[in-house]
């Protein structure tokens, strides 16, 4: 299952472990995902969702009809909704 928000777009990113004598070894920064059930009351649906906490403040925010219009428009929406 790849560890890819579903609102957002945000992913797994590479970076490096550096050590205090300046050794670099290769390290992955996970992004903190959550996996939500939202209700959709526009068609009277639940859906799951795997978003970020970043996604979810937003929902909050701005509602989750809005922030799934906004997804769609820039192309990050997942294939679950």
């Amino acid at each position: 299952m790849s560890k890819v928000c579903d609102i957002t777009g945000k992913r797994v990113r590479v970076g490096n472990n550096v050590s205090h004598a300046n050794n670099k070894t290769k390290r992955k920064f996970k992004p903190n995902l959550h996996k939500k059930k939202f209700f959709i009351p526009e068609i009277g649906e639940w859906v799951v969702l795997k978003v970020s906490t970043k996604a979810l403040r937003t929902i909050n925010k701005n509602g989750l009809t809005e922030t799934l219009k906004k997804a769609a428009k820039k192309g990050t929406l997942g294939s679950r909704v």
